[in-house]
């Protein structure tokens, strides 16, 4: 049986993807032959300009949707929007550092919505179009932090650890269909927002970019090394393909050796 990965005919949805680990995905999708549709909170030029450049480039159809994913009825917009929706992948996801006394209650909430709630109202919509198609593909990006834990971090890692739960309910429910649902877990991936943190943090602590990258930004990446945008492209096309048929409700981590610790 040949593995080789063609998507010609699938159409792929990413949220949160006019940036980063999210517009990885959509690229390598749509190198494989899938359709692309991108997405974001925002509605700018460059947003739509975005799909054309793969579109462009890859020859599929590219477009983009703006919809908020910190709110469900538009979380399921956007998939009603899309029309078709073979592969989902729910990227999208926000940030934010303090003690749980001092944790500011709207982040709080901000978080759970966009990091988990969103990937729930997607994926409602998302699988009967699956289940009707008779194919699909569910991708959750969790992270290193939906397996491990660190201080400060209480919102992000507990939506992260429930998308882990979300993706094996959902691969439960589909077991006997020819769908699947994963995540993905990446450590630090070398993203845009995080090339701009590496010259503050050189000032912030006076070290070289090495030093900062394996001292600080890696200390938990036996590796030393960030994952890139290529690479988690690369591990949602895989998960994709016919090789990757029987692997589904499991956490597929790209973390440099971080969770083995």
């Amino acid at each position: 049986m040949s593995f080789e990965i063609s998507l010609t005919g699938k159409t792929a949805v990413i949220t949160g993807s006019n940036s980063g680990i999210g517009l990885g995905i959509a690229w390598g999708l749509a190198r494989a032959g899938a359709n692309v549709v991108l997405n974001s909170f925002t509605d700018n030029e460059e947003d739509h300009a975005l799909a054309a450049e793969i579109a462009k480039e890859t020859g599929v159809m590219a477009r983009y949707i703006q919809a908020d994913m910190s709110k469900g009825d538009q979380c399921r917009a956007l998939i009603e929007k899309a029309a078709v929706c073979d592969i989902l992948v729910n990227n999208a996801g926000i940030q934010h550092v303090a003690g749980i006394p001092d944790f500011p209650v709207e982040k709080w909430d901000a978080i759970i919505a966009i990091n988990l709630s969103s990937a729930f109202h997607t994926s409602a919509v998302a699988l009967p179009m699956m289940r009707e198609a008779g194919w699909g593909r569910v991708i959750n990006i969790a992270s290193a932090h939906g397996l491990t834990a660190s201080p400060y971090k209480s919102a992000y890692i507990a939506a992260k650890h429930g998308i882990v739960g979300l993706t094996k309910t959902t691969a439960l429910e589909t077991a006997k269909e020819p769908i699947t649902a994963n995540a993905i877990c990446p450590g630090y991936v070398l993203t845009p927002i995080v090339e701009k943190q590496i010259p503050d943090t050189m000032k912030e602590y006076d070290m070289t970019r090495d030093e900062v990258i394996e001292n600080v930004m890696l200390t938990r990446q036996p590796s030393k090394e960030f994952a890139t945008v290529e690479q988690m492209g690369g591990t949602a096309t895989f998960l994709c393909s016919n090789a990757a048929a029987q692997i589904t409700g499991t956490t597929i981590s790209v973390d440099g050796g971080w969770t083995a610790l």
